[in-house]
């Protein structure tokens, strides 16, 4: 089951920004010594990128082949009309998630654009949101995976 993690802007950051929000570890160094030895039978792949376009780019790519998108959309979660439109346009089921508790932080980080074309959303709850995200898809049958699945 191939899957993409998928990191908007400023998330090549974690470790150096803000660490009483996200905590002082890299995702990289999430991603090498926990989420890879943690979902042996899942092929993880791992995408960040600072740029909507070069975001909305890769979900085209991987949005009618991968089981399962994860996807952290950082700030344009909250004004990306853009990425919202292609999440609906592609097959691949996403889930939302973000480190910190977004409905616990500024007015304007409520909104989520995503959310609405997303299977589900998961925030507050560190590094370990993908985890979970994660462990939705390998708690799904294959057969409930995949094009059409997430359509509402």
């Amino acid at each position: 089951m191939k899957i993409l993690i998928l990191n908007g802007p400023n998330l090549n950051l974690l470790g150096k920004r803000e660490k009483s929000i996200y905590g002082s570890r890299s995702f990289e160094d999430y991603f090498e010594k926990d989420l890879l030895p943690a979902f042996p039978d899942l092929e993880l792949e791992y995408f960040q990128s600072n740029v909507e376009g070069i975001l909305i780019d890769k979900l085209q790519e991987v949005g009618y082949h991968y089981q399962g998108i994860v996807f952290n959309a950082g700030a344009y979660t909250h004004t990306s009309l853009a990425l919202m439109d292609t999440i609906a346009a592609i097959e691949t089921p996403v889930v939302e998630v973000h480190i910190s508790n977004v409905y616990a932080r500024e007015a304007a980080r409520h909104v989520t654009y995503i959310g609405g074309r997303a299977v589900g959303s998961i925030s507050g709850f560190g590094l370990e949101s993908y985890r979970l995200a994660l462990q939705y898809f390998e708690r799904l049958k294959p057969s409930k995976v995949g094009f059409n699945y997430k359509k509402a």
